[in-house]
């Protein structure tokens, strides 16, 4: 049993591990969503960090959250809350994760984290989602540069923001082409 134990903790290592303190600066320099989406249509949400401090950021974190009127709050970043009591999990998804930010994977479920950025360093960062729940939904993020608060991003500095979306339940165009592709969108 101790052997077993003492197996489950080697190798692994906290991401906050050796997070210093202190204010770094740092902004987002571009962020962009689509405002109108269908189901089942994939959808890229972009976020670009850059580095304005003159040290690296120790572990650069970005934090999604959604909300929908008069939804609560949930632990899952593209989904939202139910109070329908028969449900085992009351979070609902938004929009399904095909692919997040490479190697931005963290132990958190609304939360990325990249890594080190160097001084004057953009980092680009991208999440491919399907929208699976039509509605109006906020999109709330947030960008630290490090994962457990003793890194803070410095006065002044853009690091939030926030987009509006309206998912339709109608399907989006498509049509079977001449060699059996599929072609979404509107007729040639």
């Amino acid at each position: 049993m101790v052997c077993c134990l003492a197996l489950a903790g080697c190798g692994s290592e906290r991401q906050d591990e050796n997070e210093p303190e202190g204010e770094f600066a740092l902004q987002v320099v571009d962020a962009s969503f689509p405002e109108r989406q269908s189901t089942a249509q994939h959808a890229t949400l972009r976020i670009s960090v850059r580095n304005t401090d003159d040290r690296d950021l120790p572990n650069l974190a970005v934090t999604i959250r959604t909300t929908a009127p008069g939804g609560g709050e949930v632990a899952s970043a593209f989904g939202t809350s139910s109070d329908d009591p028969r449900l085992a999990d009351d979070d609902r998804p938004i929009w399904i994760v095909d692919k997040g930010p490479a190697g931005g994977e963290s132990a958190y479920t609304d939360t990325w984290s990249t890594g080190r950025v160097f001084p004057g360093q953009t980092v680009a960062l991208e999440w491919t989602l399907t929208a699976v729940r039509p509605g109006a939904y906020t999109i709330d993020y947030s960008v630290a540069p490090g994962l457990d608060g003793r890194a803070v991003a410095a006065d002044g500095q853009r690091t939030t923001g926030s987009f509006d979306v309206e998912i339709s339940a109608d399907p989006v165009p498509a049509r079977v082409g001449e060699n059996g592709e599929v072609i979404r969108g509107g007729r040639d």
